[in-house]
């Protein structure tokens, strides 16, 4: 059985998977009276066809370890998790080799962090950590089979952080 361990969510380290969408340092923009500051397009939408949707997903909640018996991915839209009750949440990831996932990665979030995941990205469910989690979700609503799932022989282990 693998055993992976989860680092901290990076745009550095999450960039060939999609984007972390969270404050920076200093907003782009101050704006409504200068009491708000805009921090601008922190993620990049992509969809074939169709049109963003915005969904709200409650998930139960996981403990790590965690085990992983599938990832999926979505060839026809890019798809963005926003947390709205400020819970953490683990964010599996592979790259694709000939449509089978490679080179598995753990990551988890900050309590305020949301993540894109580029269109035709491997990746795990949705796992909150610790307690339940509310989601809103954008991708893509349309016509067409957006959904493949790759189902693990043995399944992965993800263990805690070090």
């Amino acid at each position: 059985m693998t055993t992976l361990t989860p680092r901290p969510l990076t745009q550095a380290e999450f960039a060939p998977f999609g984007d972390v969408i969270a404050l920076k340092d200093t907003p782009d923009k101050i704006i409504n009276q200068g009491m708000c500051g805009r921090h601008h397009d922190l993620a990049t939408l992509d969809f074939t066809d169709g049109r963003a949707g915005i969904s709200l997903f409650d998930a139960e909640a996981r403990q790590l370890p965690c085990e992983v018996a599938l990832v999926e991915r979505h060839p026809l839209g890019s798809q963005a998790f926003i947390p709205m009750s400020g819970t953490p949440f683990l964010v599996v990831v592979a790259e694709d080799d000939g449509g089978t996932p490679v080179n598995i990665q753990a990551f988890i979030t900050h309590p305020l962090q949301c993540a894109n995941l580029h269109r035709g990205v491997w990746h795990g469910v949705l796992c909150p950590l610790g307690e339940r989690g509310l989601y809103a979700v954008v991708d893509r609503i349309g016509p067409g089979d957006n959904l493949e799932e790759h189902w693990f022989d043995t399944p992965l282990i993800v263990g805690p952080m070090t």
